[in-house]
């Protein structure tokens, strides 16, 4: 097989790897992602009053790897506006978002 053929099969499979991977990443983060929520719906966090603690940060920073992806899901969710913190570090969802939300997965 030509040297040429060789690198581009090499390359195409970097390029079949590194997709799958953030495939699976994301897979995983949305996976998370419904924990949390539904954690949440299950502790009745509607509101500010019923906010409830969750792990917002690594517990230990020299941990590095995939394995706690809990902190990233929820920042996503609160940059999606689902989940609300509150000033005692405390979260809650929003109803509301939490609707549209689930109407437009029901779609």
């Amino acid at each position: 097989m030509p040297i040429y053929l060789q690198i581009i099969l090499l390359i195409a499979a970097f390029i079949v790897f590194v997709v799958a991977a953030m495939y699976l990443t994301g897979l995983g983060l949305r996976r998370v992602c419904f924990k949390i929520i539904a954690e949440m719906e299950e502790a009745g966090a509607y509101s500010e009053k019923k906010a409830i603690a969750l792990q917002d940060e690594r517990k230990n920073f020299f941990r590095v790897g995939t394995g706690n992806l809990r902190p990233k899901a929820l920042n996503l969710l609160i940059a999606d506006k689902l989940v609300i913190k509150t000033p005692e570090n405390k979260y809650y969802l929003d109803k509301e978002k939490l609707a549209e939300m689930k109407s437009a997965i029901g779609r």
